[in-house]
């Protein structure tokens, strides 16, 4: 699929880089290659360092560094080969580094001498380029079991590496410049998101109307919580959504009706400002005329939303997006059609039973252990979201700008994935979609400080539009 890049593991790298004519004899010439791109990047990238250490490991990433060296040297510069395997530490008064420890066939975390080194290079002060991938990131799914280098720029061959984009390795790996060695391409279990994927929402033609242009259900709010569901209403809107229904709980009707004047609001029965139980009769009825439920944004927490969540995931017949107090207690279950969860980092831990560190750590098995324990699409979110499906690989989205990490920018997210899935697109595709374009707004907003969730409403159109 055009609109996905590939995200190679060290596996599918080594199988590219094995089924190259000639292989195992061709690995000079890829190395030579692969060197030799590396010291064409740093000239440009750092075109005033004159005098250059190379760090090498005793592996063919060591070997990179090797030719990379030789060719600064050509060029006129300076260089200091430091050849770890042989313990050698000082890395002299260099301009730049270059970090060729370790390769994509590293995991684990680095043994004591190579450790030390890594920390030697991070406390250099000086700008690093990273051979393939920083030392100490594990290239198939970004973990760092131990330290890590800190790269400002990092030069990777064929194609970029899983570890180059998921976190924490993506916060190793600086400015990623992929350089082509000859190596034919391949598919890969992971993805990486383009932008282009939003082509592949069909949005109102001529021959629609506003029904067929995707029916979106928001259900949530609570007394002091109507911000959220307000937020998703008005992104399912922005989105492309023909029509949107709001039902909340019938004392915050009178706040819904002077935020959303497009919106079709439907009170639902209540017990002090949240939704009371038997309110799944009402969603449920209101749910046969729509195509897509965003469910949970200002729910609240309690006996009746804890029945509403569970009826409404169990018995709608339709793709319901699960969010903020919905994922609260949720349970496995099996599902009469798509269902997409989008957690953040502590939500994923209490669905898991873990701790929030533990998924920071380990996103990639975090989120594709919760989408096969629950059975759902399951977006992580992140400056490298991730959008698992059971049976399949993850697609990465990483479009987007810091400014998103502020309140209320996730419900704006959830309403986009609704207003995907209620005009029929299948469920990881719409929601990895939903990423691409919820990321893209970030960049179209004219705010890159003090961005606020509405502004990113606003500026859903003109990232639909790009």
């Amino acid at each position: 699929m055009a609109e996905l890049d590939p995200l190679y593991t060290a596996d599918e790298m080594r199988a590219a880089e094995s089924s190259y004519a000639g292989y195992p004899d061709s690995v000079p010439e890829l190395m030579e290659r692969a060197g030799g791109a590396t010291a064409l990047w740093g000239l440009h990238l750092l075109p005033n360092a004159r005098v250059w250490t190379v760090v090498c490991g005793g592996g063919s990433n060591g070997g990179d560094g090797r030719v990379a060296a030789r060719h600064l040297e050509a060029a006129g510069r300076q260089v200091r080969i430091v050849d770890a395997k042989a313990g050698e530490s000082d890395l002299g008064e260099p301009d730049a580094i270059v970090d060729a420890l370790f390769g994509t066939g590293f995991s684990g975390a680095p043994r004591p001498e190579a450790a030390a080194l890594i920390e030697r290079i991070n406390a250099a002060g000086k700008p690093v380029l990273a051979v393939d991938l920083p030392s100490g990131v594990d290239a198939s799914t970004g973990e760092i079991a131990g330290v890590a280098v800190r790269a400002d720029e990092t030069v990777t061959y064929h194609g970029r590496k899983v570890g180059l984009v998921v976190a924490p390795g993506r916060f190793h790996a600086g400015d990623v410049h992929v350089a082509d060695i000859g190596l034919e391409a391949a598919e890969t279990e992971h993805r990486l998101v383009r932008v282009e994927l939003l082509g592949r929402v069909p949005w109102r033609g001529e021959q629609d109307n506003k029904y067929t242009a995707g029916h979106v259900l928001v259900v949530g709010g609570s007394r002091g919580l109507t911000g959220a569901p307000s937020l998703t209403a008005l992104a399912a809107m922005r989105a492309d959504a023909g029509y949107v229904t709001v039902a909340t709980p019938e004392s915050t009707l009178p706040v819904f009706e002077q935020r959303l004047l497009e919106a079709v609001k439907r009170p639902l029965p209540e017990a002090d400002g949240v939704v009371a139980e038997g309110a799944a009769d009402a969603v449920l009825e209101l749910a046969q005329k729509a195509s897509a439920i965003a469910l949970g944004p200002g729910l609240g927490r309690g006996a009746g939303p804890r029945e509403l969540v569970r009826r409404v995931l169990a018995e709608a017949e339709l793709p319901v997006v699960v969010d903020a107090d919905a994922l609260f207690q949720l349970e496995p279950g099996e599902w009469p059609a798509p269902r997409v969860l989008t957690p953040h980092e502590g939500e994923l831990a209490r669905l898991l039973g873990r701790e929030s560190r533990e998924i920071a750590a380990h996103r990639l098995a975090s989120v594709r252990q919760a989408a096969e324990q629950f059975r759902c699409v399951v977006l992580l979110k992140g400056p490298d979201t991730l959008v698992a499906a059971p049976g399949r690989g993850v697609l990465v989205s990483s479009l987007g700008l810091p400014s998103l990490a502020t309140a209320g920018t996730g419900d704006v997210l959830t309403g986009v994935v609704a207003a995907f899935l209620a005009k029929g697109v299948e469920a990881q595709l719409a929601t990895a979609a939903a990423a691409a374009a919820h990321q893209r707004a970030s960049v179209e907003a004219p705010q890159r400080f003090g961005l606020i969730a509405g502004d990113l409403v606003d500026a859903l159109p003109r990232a639909l539009a790009g």
